[in-house]
């Protein structure tokens, strides 16, 4: 890695400059933070669990016609990218209320919304991504008209997938953020899912037990965070087990 340009490091993942141009190598780390970095720790394995899981999710939204910014998979820790102009909102599709949502407007954790809520925060780490609202991202020229219908429009259709995907697996969907970015194709631009889809980024509660299986056991200092994402790799068929009945994760060519 040492001989690979950086491109970007962040919380969770570095940026390397790829093979070929319009391409990166995006390179999943160990490194868990909270509360806008105040804590940190290192959990081995996290890196490699992200990497398969949100393989997993990208490669099926891309086959529902959802475009994002996967390519491939290039070994345990490092997926292939498509370069792009990242948008400067995070957006956060809320099933249920969690989180910051409850806190800000006293629902009881657990109370699940009328409909599908999307929120943005505006991504700048020493403002701690503040929430805003469209008109702020209309004003400040954040995101143009059409980026954010289609942020939108991408959004709550990732949410209608996953929540199925999840539901069939026993895990209730109770948020997630993604992020998206500009893709440039010659003189044509596209907006497209980037960033990762893991437990890093979604609550994902067991549906009969409430149990939680994302980084909330990390927030609230529960343990058996990598635990916990096994559980949603095991549940999703990216663990299989062998022959002595122990978990194996399958990194093979095509592999689900």
């Amino acid at each position: 890695m040492s001989r690979r340009r950086k491109i970007y490091e962040g919380k969770a993942k570095i940026l390397y400059e790829g093979p070929e141009p319009g391409t990166l190598i995006q390179y999943f780390k160990d490194d868990a933070t909270a509360f806008n970095a105040e804590k940190k720790a290192v959990l081995d394995g996290k890196g490699v669990l992200n990497n398969r899981i949100s393989e997993f999710m990208m490669t099926r939204l891309g086959a529902v016609s959802i475009p994002n910014h996967f390519i491939k998979r290039l070994n345990m820790r490092e997926q292939l990218i498509r370069k792009v102009e990242i948008i400067p909102l995070e957006v956060i599709v809320r099933n249920v209320a969690a989180g910051s949502m409850s806190k800000r407007l006293g629902i009881e954790e657990g109370e699940t919304l009328p409909r599908a809520i999307v929120e943005f925060c505006y991504k700048k780490d020493e403002l701690g991504d503040p929430l805003v609202s469209e008109e702020h991202i209309a004003a400040f020229g954040w995101a143009s008209p059409q980026e954010l219908d289609d942020m939108i429009s991408l959004s709550l259709r990732v949410n209608d997938f996953m929540s199925g995907l999840f539901a069939g697996v026993g895990i209730r969907l109770v948020d997630f953020k993604i992020e998206f970015g500009r893709h440039f194709e010659g003189d044509m631009m596209r907006t497209i899912l980037a960033d990762e889809i893991s437990p890093d980024s979604c609550r994902l509660w067991d549906l009969e037990t409430n149990e939680k299986l994302d980084k909330d056991r990390f927030r609230r200092d529960m343990g058996g965070v990598t635990e916990a994402y096994a559980e949603v790799a095991r549940r999703l068929g990216i663990i299989k087990e062998n022959a002595q009945g122990a978990d194996v994760l399958d990194f093979s060519p095509g592999s689900k």
